[in-house]
């Protein structure tokens, strides 16, 4: 029956109706062709390629891309080498300052993770897998991963590796939006003595009430990778320098050096913390990297004062102390025949940033920022640091290696203005900067006793083609070469970057 019905309905559906009589109607008038799509503005970028996996995007994966690649003239601090016995007194040379990623997802409007990795000054010479033998290689490392918990909307909760520091805005800074060409590293005192590139293994609360920003954290020092020598050697090089705080006379009678260390022995934790208001707009606190330039697209003037705290990470010896190395035998534990003294690492930084467009219509703006640093670290301790270093070997002031850090105090200055639209067409912006950072570390004094004191000067460019995530950076300091404290020369160096961040 249902076979029959189906037959049926199949053969009404399929009689042929009758033409209907009368004028056939006119045809249909033709369709109008597609319009040609107008050519879509360059949206302003955000924070990242997103990809939504909910279709509210509250869950999401995001993933963030930049690389700078510098091409720089230097000349080198006196007695450089470029290879194995190869002096070198300035050279040409290029090199990957950084090539970065970070991946961060939301799944709850309450959980965040998000993973960082990179690598960072490799050339030909350093930065490799054998960073003072060769430039090849370099490690791909972790440089932050990172659960955290929003409790409220005053508070989140997080651990893993962090960058979450304290001491100032710029220990915590975006290497994105840099306003000079560089950071001026001073930023971070212990970078890769006791963190591991400016971060830490620990734990952190932040979070935002009203207009006033918090970070702490709490976290363990990595083992220093200093030398130790724990074990004395007759005649090895701890018969020298003791622990590496000592010098050996040639009665065999070894000094104290009243020169402080990184102690190899710290177990204390690091404390951290930086604290913040804001005047005018408010910044965003997701991730921990603070702005370096807004480029007129915020009102902002924040002030903030920060610290770092480890109980015993620094150790000394005095000039009072002394060892007769005869009395020791092959194999002793120096850390029992030495004395030394155990320093606190006590670290401050007060600063204020402001940023805002200057005229709308133009479109200019100002970038303004200042922070002075109080670091203690011990008896005349200062360390010297040459950013992508183009100089060969381990010695502590080869090529474009400055006073970094050390105990003293520290004023670092930045202005930069962003100079009216079509100056270069309408697509590139201009945004000359100089930088500014003046030091006093007890450890740099001349033959006669006197403090020496660190400038170091920037003064450069900013091409934005495309904001931050397309700029071009031209930038030249005179670079102080302290080999002869007594005789401090100044070395040009030349940098030209490329920086593109998607």
């Amino acid at each position: 029956m249902a076979l029959s019905g189906l037959l049926m309905t199949g053969a009404a559906f399929g009689q042929v109706t009758p033409p209907a009589t009368g004028t056939a109607p006119a045809p249909a008038a033709p369709a109008p062709p597609p319009a040609v799509p107008t050519p879509a503005k360059s949206a302003p970028y955000g924070g990242g390629m997103k990809i939504n996996i909910s279709p509210d995007g509250s869950k999401y994966v995001r993933l963030m891309l930049w690389t700078q690649v510098f091409a720089r003239y230097n000349e080198n601090n006196t007695g450089t080498l470029r290879a194995p016995n190869q002096p070198k007194e300035s050279q040409i040379d290029f090199g990957i300052r950084r090539s970065r990623m970070v991946l961060l997802a939301q799944l709850n409007p309450r959980f965040l993770i998000y993973t960082h990795l990179g690598i960072n000054n490799q050339n030909a010479v350093s930065g490799g897998v054998s960073p003072t033998a060769d430039g090849k290689k370099p490690q791909f490392f972790i440089h932050e991963a990172v659960t955290e918990y929003k409790v409220n909307k005053y508070l989140n909760l997080g651990a893993g590796l962090h960058y979450y520091n304290g001491i100032s805005r710029l220990s915590s800074a975006s290497t994105t939006s840099i306003l000079p060409i560089d950071l001026p590293l001073t930023n971070f005192p212990t970078i890769d003595a006791l963190d591991q590139f400016a971060r830490w293994i620990g734990v952190y609360a932040k979070g935002r009430i009203g207009k006033f920003d918090y970070r702490v954290s709490m976290s363990d020092p990595f083992l220093t990778n200093l030398p130790t020598n724990a074990a004395y050697v007759a005649g090895g090089v701890q018969t020298g320098n003791p622990l590496g705080l000592g010098v050996t006379s040639a009665t065999g009678i070894n000094t104290g050096t009243n020169t402080a260390q990184y102690n190899p022995q710290n177990t204390s934790h690091v404390y951290q913390g930086y604290f913040s208001y804001n005047f005018l707009e408010p910044e965003a606190n997701l991730l921990p990297y603070t702005q370096g330039s807004y480029l007129g697209t915020k009102r902002v003037f924040s002030v903030g004062a920060g610290f770092m705290f480890n109980k015993e990470g620094m150790y000394s010896r005095p000039t009072s102390s002394t060892v007769a190395l005869s009395t020791l035998t092959p194999g002793a534990d120096l850390y029992a025949a030495v004395p030394t003294d155990k320093h606190d690492i006590k670290l401050f930084g007060v600063d204020a940033f402001y940023d805002a467009p200057l005229d709308t219509t133009s479109r200019t703006a100002i970038t303004l920022y200042g922070v002075y640093y109080n670091y203690n670290f011990g008896p005349n301790y200062v360390r010297f640091v040459g950013a992508e270093n183009p100089g060969y070997g381990a010695a502590a002031l080869r090529g474009n290696a400055v006073p970094q850090s050390g105990t003293g105090g520290v004023f670092y200055g930045q202005v930069g203005l962003v100079m009216p639209k079509n100056l270069l067409g309408p697509k590139a912006r201009l945004q000359p900067y100089v930088a500014y950072q003046h030091a006093n570390y007890e450890g740099l004094k001349t033959s006669t006793g006197d403090t020496k004191g660190v400038n170091i000067v920037d003064a450069g460019l900013n091409v934005l083609l495309d904001g931050h995530n397309a700029k071009v950076t031209f930038n030249y300091r005179p670079r102080p070469d302290f080999t002869n404290v007594n005789d401090v020369q100044y070395r040009p160096e030349i940098t030209l970057q490329t920086q593109v961040f998607l």
